[in-house]
């Protein structure tokens, strides 16, 4: 998977089946029956974990959930080797609405809501597939209001005219409404003011430790991801480039150089990135 030594031992990649809600293994996805976008990406989900997925736009993030959520066919995408486990079965053949219904929910990016329904209506709209009633659809909107707060203050507005924040909470708590085992966040911190996103994230957080639900993050700030992760795996140009412990990612240089602009214990900015002398090991 990595063409480097790793840099940390890897429990997710070599724990049994078992262990893991989530296997991903060495996938290819091709768009248009040409375009080869993902090139063997194997990965794995503990369950009760948060694993992040990490890379520059474009690197793959994005297909790799929609490879696991089945999305792609909408995109003229496929997957077209390997195989994707979820809690114990392979369901690259599912609907999406199937994988819901068996606990596999994506966040998709850019905080998509219908904006001209309620908050709370969107919220509801999480709860389609379920078939256990009223009582118990309502006792779970009152536990999304209770991690989210702000919905509740706003659960009358439409969700259009709310800020990007209070969208990306109501696209949150609209997955939590399915019940679902796992979520596959995609860019959750996009576009938001720095102190939503730590917000946001402390959500995620509470989430995986009260509730147990799984979460496969995939995020451009590599610094956050890092900090709630307990393992994440580096993607670029459709491969998985290296992969370790939250913390060991953090402590690596090239990880720190690269991706957080820190070399050398100092912060690099931007018009100093074309003095980099370091070689992204992986790509010698």
């Amino acid at each position: 998977m990595s063409t480097v030594a790793p840099i940390a031992s890897s429990p997710i990649a070599s724990a049994p089946a078992a262990d893991n809600i989530l296997v991903v293994n060495n996938i290819e996805v091709v768009y248009d029956h040409v375009i080869l976008v993902l090139k063997g990406v194997s990965l794995g989900v503990p369950k009760g974990g948060i694993v992040a997925l990490l890379g520059a736009n474009g690197a793959g993030k994005s297909t790799t959930l929609k490879a696991i959520s089945n999305l792609l066919y909408s995109e003229r995408g496929d997957v077209t080797k390997g195989s994707i486990e979820f809690d114990g079965a392979e369901i690259q053949d599912l609907s999406p609405n199937e994988l819901v219904r068996r606990g596999c929910i994506q966040v998709m990016e850019g905080r998509h809501c219908f904006g001209h329904l309620t908050i709370e209506e969107n919220l509801l709209t999480g709860a389609f597939t379920r078939r256990d009633g009223k009582a118990a659809i309502r006792g779970d909107l009152d536990l999304v209001y209770s991690y989210f707060p702000r919905l509740k203050e706003r659960r009358a507005s439409l969700a259009g005219y709310t800020s990007g924040g209070e969208q990306q909470m109501c696209a949150i708590g609209r997955a939590l409404m399915s019940r679902p085992k796992m979520i596959l966040l995609d860019e959750p911190s996009m576009g938001l003011a720095p102190q939503i996103v730590e917000e946001i994230f402390e959500i995620v957080r509470d989430l995986n430790e009260k509730e147990g639900v799984s979460f496969l993050l995939a995020e451009q700030n590599t610094y956050q991801a890092l900090k709630y992760a307990r393992y994440g795996y580096i993607l670029e140009n459709g491969r998985v480039v290296m992969d370790g412990e939250a913390k060991a990612l953090r402590e690596n240089e090239d990880v720190k150089e690269f991706y957080l602009g820190i070399a050398e214990g100092k912060r690099k900015s931007f018009r100093d990135g074309k003095h980099y002398k370091r070689r992204k090991r992986w790509l010698a």
